[in-house]
Order: C-alpha cells, then sequence, then structure tokens
C-alpha cells in the first residue's frame, strides 16, 4: 500500500508541473521573483496538498495536450452532455484531474463551443444602463410609428400612423391604404402641427417614409430635428411602442370574427386611452392638454355630481380657472413621471451585465422571422 502520492510526468520539457515538482519535493522555488514569493504566502492550491477534501482521490496532473483531451471529452464525449463551464470544471475535479488553469479553460471552451452558442438560453439582463427619455413641456416631442398590416378595411385601409406626444401622452392616428412619404408630411402637417404647433423634435424609425431625403428636407425648413430609433430595437422610440400596444389590445377586444371593421371602433379605443390615467403621471392626456376633465357618456346616463350641479354663469370662471391650474398640473405629472422613471432605471441597472465588444469581434447573430399572422389576430 502507498502511503504518499507521488507526482510524475513522462516528459520535463516545456510543462507547468516541472516548478511545482520542485517545489514539493525539494523546497526549490521558481525562478521568477513574484511567483516564488506568492507560493511562499500561500503555497499552491493543489489536490494532493488539501487535507479537507470530501473524497480523497489521487490525483492525475494533466498537461496542456492531455488537458485538451478532458476538456473535449468530458464536455461532448460520449458521456457528455453539454453542461455549464463551472458545473463542467468542478465535474472534472471531483473525478481527480488537475491543472491550474482549470476552471478558466473549460469556461473560455464553452463560452466559445458553436452549439452551445446556438441552443443556449436567451440572455435577458440589460446590457447597458437605463436612459429614460423625457420632453421639458407640452407637444415638445414626438414620437412615430406605422401599424400594420391590418385586415383589410372599406377604402382598402390596412395602415395606421401613430403620433403620441411624450409629455401629456395624447396621441393623434390616421387609417391609411399605403405608406409613403406623401402621407408621412401630410401627417406631420394635419394632425401635429396644425393641431399642435411646431414640435421641437420626432422620434421615428429608419424606415424610408421617415428617413427620406423628402421628408429630411421637410422638417428642416421647420426647424425640426428629427431622431432616430436603432435598427431592429423599438423600445427607443419609449412612448410609441407602449401606446401601440394599448391601441392594439383595445382593437382585439373590442372586434370579434369581424376584424376589417377595426377603423370604425378605433375612435372609441382613442377614447378610452385619452380618458384613462396613465400609472407614470397619474393624469389623463385629455387633462394635461385640455386643463379640464372630460365628460364621459356614463354621466349622461347617470348624472354625475358635475352635470347634476352645473350652472352655466359659472361654467366660464371654472373654466379660466382651470386654465391657470393647468401649469401646476403639468409641472406635478412632470415631476412624478420623473420620479417614476428614474426608481425604473435603478432597478434595471441592479441586474446590470455589461457586455463590451472590440473591433474584429465575432458574434452570434439570431434572426427572427417574422410573424405571418396580422396583429389583428385573437390569439
Amino acid at each position: 500500500m502507498v502511503d504518499q502520492q507521488e507526482i510524475w510526468c513522462v516528459k520535463k520539457k516545456g510543462t507547468w508541473m516541472i516548478p511545482l515538482l520542485e517545489y514539493l519535493k525539494e523546497d526549490r522555488l521558481p525562478a521568477n521573483p513574484s511567483k516564488a514569493r506568492r507560493w511562499l504566502e500561500k503555497p499552491p492550491n493543489t489536490p494532493s496538498s488539501r487535507n479537507n477534501c470530501i473524497e480523497e482521490v489521487s490525483p492525475s496532473y494533466c498537461s496542456d495536450g492531455e488537458s485538451n483531451y478532458v476538456i473535449r471529452e468530458a464536455h461532448e464525449g460520449v458521456c457528455g452532455t453539454h453542461i455549464g463551464g463551472r458545473a463542467l470544471a468542478s465535474k472534472i475535479a471531483r473525478v481527480g484531474y488537475y491543472w491550474p488553469t482549470l476552471k478558466h479553460d473549460y469556461m473560455e471552451y464553452v463560452k466559445k463551443y458553436d452549439k452551445c452558442q446556438r441552443f443556449a438560453e436567451a440572455h435577458n439582463a440589460p446590457p447597458k444602463q437605463l436612459h429614460s427619455i423625457t420632453s421639458p413641456w407640452s407637444f415638445y416631442k414626438w414620437g412615430v410609428d406605422i401599424l400594420g398590416p391590418f385586415p383589410t378595411a372599406p377604402g382598402q385601409i390596412k395602415f395606421l400612423i401613430i403620433a403620441v406626444d411624450y409629455f401629456t401622452k395624447w396621441v393623434e392616428a390616421k387609417p391609411i391604404a399605403m405608406i409613403s412619404i406623401e402621407r408621412i408630411k401630410r401627417f406631420y402637417w394635419k394632425k401635429i402641427i396644425c393641431r399642435f404647433g411646431l414640435p421641437a423634435e420626432i422620434v421615428s424609425d429608419n424606415g424610408t417614409q421617415f428617413a427620406s431625403q423628402s421628408t429630411a428636407e421637410f422638417c428642416k425648413q421647420l426647424k425640426i430635428k428629427q431622431l432616430f430609433t436603432l435598427v431592429d430595437h423599438p423600445q427607443s422610440n419609449g412612448q410609441a411602442e407602449p401606446a401601440n400596444k394599448v391601441i392594439l389590445r383595445g382593437l382585439q377586444k373590442r372586434l370579434k370574427e369581424a376584424k376589417g371593421r377595426w377603423m370604425e371602433e378605433l375612435p372609441q379605443v382613442l377614447c378610452s386611452y385619452h380618458t384613462m390615467p396613465h400609472s407614470t403621471i397619474n393624469e389623463t392626456p385629455f387633462r394635461l392638454t385640455f386643463g379640464i376633465k372630460v365628460v364621459i357618456p356614463v354621466e349622461i346616463g347617470e348624472s354625475s355630481p358635475r352635470i347634476a350641479l352645473f350652472q352655466p354663469s359659472k361654467n366660464e370662471e371654472e373654466l379660466k380657472a382651470n386654465l391657470y391650474l393647468l401649469q401646476e398640473a403639468q409641472e406635478i405629472a412632470h415631476v412624478r413621471e420623473y420620479a417614476v422613471k428614474a426608481r425604473a432605471a435603478r432597478r434595471q441597472d441592479k441586474k446590470l451585465v455589461s457586455r463590451k465588444f472590440k473591433c474584429q469581434d465575432l458574434v452570434l447573430l439570431k434572426i427572427t422571422r417574422m410573424a405571418d399572422n396580422n396583429k389583428l389576430t385573437l390569439g
């Protein structure tokens, strides 16, 4: 019975074991001063030097060539299951194989293995800090987007242009039959400029209808700054995308089998959106836009206090008071929105996993197919 474990290798040329053998057998320190000082302060942590192991396994010390074989066989060999780098390193260490960079080598190998990358679970952790988009006052910044194609409505209508004010959350929408540059410019002029004045900024995607030279010249003449979102990253248009979801969800709930009636149901959906308090501002878009609370149909069928106690002689004074108080309500909503977005940014930043790429780094690009169904398909 052999009581003392021995470390040996067939070839001594160019292996990491030579300095370790000399140190363990002859107490000879390596020639490198920094490594020698480190070994004196903390001896090398090898399996043979551990006295508190759960299982006493005679260690098998691997050279560079042997370690490469162990990595491949344990990862994708007969009994390999393509497990993660840390779990794989622990499994091999328990069996008894050892080399100084065991964990690092396995982690790097798994990161670069093709099939492990292709079939790995999607990484949902945010790669960068959250930067919230705000607007200093009403109708300063608009987010514009196009929805569709929808089921064809009368007049061959199957697209919808949406514009959302970043401050009041007010929505303007226009159904159209086809997407063109002239229709976009006409929408800007009639639905935004003529109704709410010239905006300072318009945020949209990089579609031809938004980024064309004709549209750019139109905006330049009116001193409107165009901002474009990243390709395949609609979340950059932080106000238009949430409004799109609410409008689509409202249309889906109001429609039954005749989905071509979506254009007829659109005004009711927009009315509901404008009279619903938003979680970030705790106010309705209607009140932040016009300074008063909207009268909804239910107040006519079952009289509310303001309808029952309405006095025409005092109405004009009340309207003036509402206009005087509108600026204060808008400022409170602006502060509340900033606080909500700041809290959301702090929560997301706690989950941050930074991912940085350098020039000539290889990345795996996942191409997702567009859904064949239209956006009003009921699930």
